[in-house]
This record gives structure tokens, C-alpha cells and sequence, in this order.
């Protein structure tokens, strides 16, 4: 039986790998509002993002019935783009390095009420020094007198960056610098207008911009980097962007993040230990546990206020919280915002909610469309398992077809409603019971019982309880069957076929087997013991005779010693685990039984705990007991109601 805990496992650590998918929501009058809303909430540009429309709009008639497109949207990541954002990026980083190793230094002046004022700031990189002629020639041509050149060749040296006062000028207030502001109608920007100082003329100094623009309102969003550097080289009669305002920032609206994929036509390929990609498994279902996190509400942020350059606050909307998409099978969590699995399932979206399926349907065949599937609920297949697939469910098995050479392994019901072809090498493995019309060339393992309704051919079955064929066709011919305490047919053997057909009942077969595999465990140690124990002793012999032996000989002396100490450890676990299934064999009180409604044909081997028959001659409608450690014959015995019912109301014949 397949470890359906290490499989819950497995489907977790699968799970775990999905969890990387960040999927949003988002919707909008119009496609494209929705696709740049999720643009916004993942924080990438449109063109990294992959969408798929959950929800078609509608424009509406006359004003009325309009509806929001909605999507589901995740970023899309390519190698291409990684790359050219990295070339982007180093481009940028190359163009601004360059423009700040590059500056050179650089003189200006200001013409201010008390006098001159020469500021010279140094270069960076390998950007070249302010020329000295260059900064006299600059001071001279704005009308600067009773400078010292020397003085200014010293400031021009240290480039300190800071103004410095060089000397006086003719001041004329008339011809002073003039600014004017303007505010946009929206308030949010701010520019100024300033007119070129005349002949004798003042310049406005950074502290003057400031005053004029808080007497003209502009109270907020001042950038004074950018007007000092205006001071130092003034743009005149252009309009110049003074103070910009914040404009409100409405709050992100609360959505779903998944835990599992939401595109249930995603092929995920799984590459195996060998570099082969297995077609076989194509990973389609997403299996889920009881009480796994399914998906998280991420809540919605509270909006940021504006601000306009007067100072006027600029009210913001809060996002709203979206409810919790909650389908069947289901149940929030205790932080309110985590979606919970109830039970083991398939986790789907289905009308926008999520579910967790305990049923999961193949409306088809299982083939290379579907892969091998493992399921952690119940599989229905409306049509055939082919050969080489698998199905492993956790719950039942139900199978409209025919299953061919390919493996079936429930925890719960197999049922078959055609057939089971195994081809020498298909097997069925059920918890519980299985049921098909017909079993040939197959093997099959079931923990309760196997009820067949035409008939079983040349295959080994095994049912802890019993193996009832009932039907106008139920032939038992070739192979081998062992229960616990019944096995029923129309008739076992044949009259012409040479295959043997050996019945087996009074006994647990899957105990048995275990012991058989203990006992072929316990030969090949006992000889593989006995073969140390050989050569041990001759080792000790050679010893004793020259008093010591070799290097190599003495590690492999240890070694076999070591050895014998292990295997002899081994058998004595395997006479512990013999001993106890023999125990259990042994306290089996169960009245063992093989019986044929029709005919019972020479050949068979019937086995009744350790009685054993050979059947010599045809017998008819006749049920084999046990009795005084014989195996005897007796009138035909019915098996009991619960074989003739089947599992919800499949009936066998």
C-alpha cells in the first residue's frame, strides 16, 4: 500500500514551490484600467505583468447594468527583461558617474546690498579647476570695483564653496532684480518669474526667494536645493518651478494572495533525478491538507493626504477591504485573514471562490493528457486507465472503463466497472475492498474484500476477508488466491486448461507473505552466518598456530567478527517479527472456506490453514471446510449479503 503520510508530505513540500506565485486581483470600468491597476498593486510596469480575465464588463445600457472587468494577475519575469533592465541600470549608473567625474569647477557672483560676493566651487573627478583669469574676468565684467586679484586668486585656489565679499559696486535700487510668483488653479505648483538685475542693480539673495514666496502663500514644497542653485545661475524671464505640492495617494484595496497556482491549465514538468523530464507526470492536480493555508488576505492600506503649496491639506480615500472568497470545504482563520483547508482535497477557484474538492473527476482516459495521478480525496475516471499510468488516491478509486497494465493504489474502494487487463504486470492495491466485472493477468491486494462478477483468469489476488466471484460467468481459472476466510465462485479450474489454480483461505495473505519473505530472509542469513563462522574459525586456528597474524589478516579477522556480531543481531529481530505473525496466524478464529455454486474441476489445489488438497475429481455445487485438520467436503455455503451489495449501491452482476 502506498504511505499516504509521506505523501501528504510530498504534496506539502509541492506546494511549499507554488507558494512563490504572487497573484492579485483587480478590476476597472475598462480592461486596460484593470490591467494598470494591477500594475499598480504589484508595483511593475504593464508590460511585466501576465493577466487572465475572470470577469468580462459590460459598459452597460442607457446609464443601467454596467460591470467591472476583473482580472487575476501575476508578474512576468523573462530572461530577456532581466537583462535588459540590468543593461539599463548600468547605463544609468555609467551616464551619472560620468557627469559627476566629469564636472568642473565652476565661479559666480552676486551682487547683494553690502557689496560683491564671489563663491568658487571646486571640480569632482577629473573635472578641471576653475580658471583664475577666467573668475577676474568674471568679477570685472559685473561691475565690481576695488577688488584685489591676488584675493581673488587665493578664493579661486581653495574653492570652499561658499560666498565670499570681494569688494564694492555703484548701487542703483532702481534697477534691483525683480520676481513674481505664480500659483497653478490646482495649487499644487509654484513657479517664479524673476527679471535681470540693471547696471548697479542687486541680485536676491536664497533667503530673499524664501521670504517672497512665503508672503505670496506658498507655504509648502519649496525645493531650496534647486533654488540655490538657481541663485548662482539664474534662468531670467523663464517661468521656474519654486515648490511643488504632494498630491493624495488613495489607500491599495486589500487582495487575495494564493498559495497555489490559480491557472489549473499550467503543465508543471518535473525533471527527474536522471535529467529526464517523466510526461507521465504532469503535476496538474494541486492536493491540498486538511487545516493548509490556502490563501492570505493582504489588507488594505489607509490613503496618504496631499498637500498643495499653500499648505491646503488634500484628503485621501482608504482602500477598501474585499470579503473573503470562501467556497466549499472551507474556513477562515483565526488571524481573519487566512483561508483554511477543512479537509484533504483538491484545492480549485471556482465562481471566483475557493474550494477544496474531495472528489476529483477525469472525464476521459488517464493517459498522457492527464499523467500519472495522485489525489488526496477520492478519483472518479470516466473512461480507461491506459498501460504504464498510475493513480494513487487517498480516498476511492472508480473507474467507468477498463484499467489496463497500471498500477491503482487507494486507501479507501477500488471499483472497476469493466475490468482489470494487468497484462502480466498491471497492479491493484485497495484499503478497503475491490470491485470489477472481471480480473486477468493481474495482481491484486485488497484489505477487505475482492468481489468479481465474471470472472478471474490467471491472477494472483489476495483479500484479508474474502474473494467473492459471483455472476453467469464467474470462472475462477489459473492463478493463485488467498483470504482470510472465503472463497466463493461458480466454479474454480478448468476442464481443459493445464494452468494451476490454487485456493488458499484460513489465514491472513498479507501476513503470510511476510512471513515467507522472513523466512527467505532468515535462509540467506543463516548461510551467509555460517559461511563467516568458517572462516573465522580458521582465522583463529591459523593464530593459534603462529601465535599472530598479518596485518590485513587480524583487520579482516575483525571485520568477520564484527560481522557475525551484526547478522547474528539480524536473525534474532527476525525470529522476534516470525514469532509474532505466527502468533497472529495462529489466534486467526475464522472458519476458512472454499465453495463453487457449479463445478470445482480436477487440478485445483485447495489449502485450508496447513491442510492441504489436490482435487482428483469433479465436484459440484460443494464448499471445502476444515475439520479435524482435514480438508472435507460438504454442501455448497452462499456467502453472506454483504459481497451482493457493493459499494454505494454498485452491484456486481
Amino acid at each position: 500500500m502506498v504511505d499516504f503520510i509521506q505523501l501528504q508530505h510530498a504534496m506539502k513540500e509541492r506546494l511549499e514551490r507554488d507558494r512563490a506565485v504572487h497573484t492579485i486581483e483587480a478590476e476597472g470600468a475598462a480592461l486596460e484600467d484593470a490591467v494598470s491597476e494591477a500594475a499598480t498593486l504589484l508595483n511593475l510596469p504593464v508590460r511585466h505583468i501576465e493577466y487572465e480575465v475572470v470577469v468580462k464588463g459590460f459598459s452597460g445600457f442607457m446609464g443601467t447594468g454596467a460591470k467591472n472587468w476583473k482580472i487575476r494577475a501575476y508578474e512576468r519575469v523573462t530572461e530577456k527583461t532581466i537583462e535588459q533592465e540590468q543593461q539599463a541600470a548600468e547605463e544609468e549608473a555609467a551616464t551619472a558617474a560620468k557627469a559627476i567625474l566629469d564636472r568642473d569647477g565652476d565661479a559666480y557672483v552676486q551682487m547683494l546690498n553690502d557689496g560683491a560676493y564671489l563663491k568658487v566651487i571646486p571640480p569632482e573627478g577629473r573635472g578641471k579647476k576653475a580658471a583664475e583669469s577666467q573668475v577676474i574676468q568674471l568679477v570685472a565684467g559685473r561691475g565690481v570695483s576695488d577688488y584685489d586679484e591676488n584675493r581673488i586668486a587665493g578664493i579661486t585656489r581653495e574653492a570652499a564653496g561658499n560666498y565670499v565679499r570681494i569688494g564694492d559696486f555703484r548701487r542703483m535700487p532702481a534697477n534691483d532684480s525683480m520676481i513674481t510668483v505664480d500659483i497653478t488653479a490646482d495649487e499644487m505648483k509654484a513657479y517664479i518669474i524673476v527679471t535681470p538685475p540693471g547696471e548697479g542693480g542687486c541680485d536676491m539673495p536664497l533667503e530673499a526667494y524664501l521670504s517672497f514666496l512665503r508672503n505670496n502663500r506658498v507655504l509648502f514644497g519649496v525645493d531650496e536645493q534647486a533654488l540655490a542653485r538657481f541663485v548662482d545661475r539664474p534662468v531670467f524671464k523663464e517661468p521656474f518651478l519654486a515648490a511643488e505640492g504632494t498630491r493624495p495617494v488613495n489607500g491599495r484595496d486589500s487582495y487575495i494572495q494564493y498559495n497555489f497556482e490559480t491557472d489549473q491549465s499550467k503543465v508543471k514538468l518535473r525533471e527527474g533525478s536522471n535529467g529526464r523530464v517523466d510526461f507521465k507526470d504532469l503535476n496538474i492536480i494541486q492536493n491540498v491538507v486538511e487545516n493548509q493555508p490556502l490563501a492570505v488576505r493582504v489588507p488594505s492600506e489607509n490613503g496618504t493626504v496631499g498637500r498643495a503649496v499653500t499648505g491646503k491639506v488634500i484628503p485621501a480615500k482608504n482602500g477598501r477591504e474585499i470579503a473573503m472568497p470562501l467556497g466549499k470545504n472551507v474556513h477562515v482563520g483565526d488571524d481573519g485573514n487566512s483561508i483554511i483547508a477543512d479537509m484533504n482535497g483538491q484545492v480549485v477557484i471556482a465562481g471566483g471562490k475557493i474550494n477544496v474538492e474531495p472528489v476529483y473527476t477525469v472525464k476521459g482516459n488517464v493517459n498522457l493528457k492527464t499523467g500519472n495521478i495522485i489525489f488526496l480525496g477520492t478519483v472518479i475516471i470516466t473512461g480507461n486507465v491506459e498501460d504504464g499510468f498510475s493513480v494513487k488516491a487517498a480516498g476511492n478509486i472508480e473507474v467507468d472503463g477498463t484499467v489496463e497494465k497500471a498500477e491503482l493504489d487507494a486507501e479507501g474502494d477500488v471499483i472497476v466497472h469493466q475490468g482489470i487487463t494487468g497484462k502480466s504486470n498491471g497492479m491493484v492495491r485497495a484499503g478497503r475492498s475491490i470491485w470489477a466485472r472481471f480480473i486477468e493477468n493481474a495482481q491484486v491486494e485488497a484489505g477487505n474484500m475482492v468481489v468479481v462478477s465474471d470472472g478471474i483468469i490467471n491472477s494472483q489476488v489476495d483479500a484479508f476477508k474474502r474473494i467473492i466471484c459471483q455472476g453467469k460467468r464467474a470462472h475462477i481459472v489459473g492463478g493463485r488466491l488467498r483470504a482470510t476466510e472465503e472463497i466463493n465462485a461458480k466454479s474454480l479450474g478448468s476442464p481443459t486448461s493445464g494452468t494451476e489454480t490454487i485456493c488458499e483461505v484460513g489465514f491472513d495473505p498479507k501476513s503470510k507473505a511476510q512471513m515467507e519473505s522472513l523466512e527467505t530472509q532468515k535462509t540467506a542469513m543463516e548461510k551467509q552466518l555460517e559461511e563467516i563462522q568458517l572462516n573465522v574459525q580458521t582465522l583463529i586456528n591459523i593464530k593459534k598456530q603462529r601465535k599472530s597474524l598479518p596485518e590485513d589478516k587480524e583487520a579482516y579477522l575483525t571485520e568477520l567478527m564484527d560481522k557475525r556480531q551484526e547478522l547474528s543481531g539480524d536473525l534474532r529481530k527476525n525470529r522476534k517479527e516470525a514469532e509474532k505473525i505466527q502468533g497472529f496466524l495462529n489466534n486467526l478464529k475464522t472458519r476458512g472456506r472454499i465453495s463453487a455454486s457449479a463445478k470445482v474441476y480436477p487440478g485445483v489445489k485447495i489449502l485450508i490453514r496447513d491442510a492441504k488438497e489436490d482435487v482428483r475429481n469433479e465436484y459440484r455445487a460443494v464448499t471445502f471446510i476444515l475439520e479435524n485438520g482435514l480438508v472435507r467436503v460438504t454442501k455448497y455455503e452462499e456467502p453472506d449479503d454483504e459481497a451482493k451489495k457493493g459499494p454505494d449501491g454498485y452491484i456486481t452482476n
